[in-house]
């Protein structure tokens, strides 16, 4: 039997952070599914279909996986409550990461409600590397979006694609 994993998120743009959880997540299942969405309460800088060429480019490497056999990634785009995703695709387990309190207590929250819709899929909090646990997508763009330099937060590729948009919207603020 396949253990199934979805690790969701917006992905607006893939930070190191979430590159970290992706890795251990990795360890944890036969098969990741990370689960692109767009939030509605957040303006994202890239489209559905660029955030999912993004991260499918920058996960293409990660193989590690339980007892060292590789471990299927897919990158797929989702617009339905997460717990339908999930049993849609098979997943026994939702991924989520995990930087500082305020995360733990909404996603306590969401995880709790997610049991009620379906208590065959656990949740499993990842916590970030200490190094990276600042990092936030929204952030990232804020830094950019003012002309500050993201390199410590994306890979070389995220960071040349944020640049590119900013550059081309025209809303890079001058200090």
């Amino acid at each position: 039997m396949v253990r199934t994993g979805v690790y969701p998120g917006s992905f607006d743009p893939i930070t190191l952070g979430h590159m970290d959880i992706i890795r251990r997540a990795a360890h944890l299942v036969d098969r990741l599914v990370i689960g692109v969405t767009t939030n509605a309460s957040k303006s994202p800088m890239f489209t559905l279909d660029e955030r999912l060429a993004m991260v499918r480019s920058e996960v293409e490497g990660i193989v590690d996986g339980v007892d060292g056999a590789a471990t299927e990634i897919d990158v797929v785009a989702f617009d339905s409550l997460l717990m339908h995703f999930a049993e849609r695709e098979g997943a026994s387990i939702i991924i989520r990461g995990l930087r500082a309190v305020a995360d733990f207590e909404y996603e306590y929250q969401m995880a709790g409600m997610n049991q009620q819709l379906n208590d065959d899929i656990e949740t499993v909090f990842l916590m970030a590397d200490v190094a990276l646990q600042p990092i936030a997508s929204r952030l990232v763009k804020e830094i950019a979006l003012y002309g500050g330099d993201i390199s410590r937060f994306v890979t070389p590729s995220v960071a040349d694609q944020v640049r590119a948009r900013v550059e081309r919207n025209g809303r890079m603020v001058e200090g």
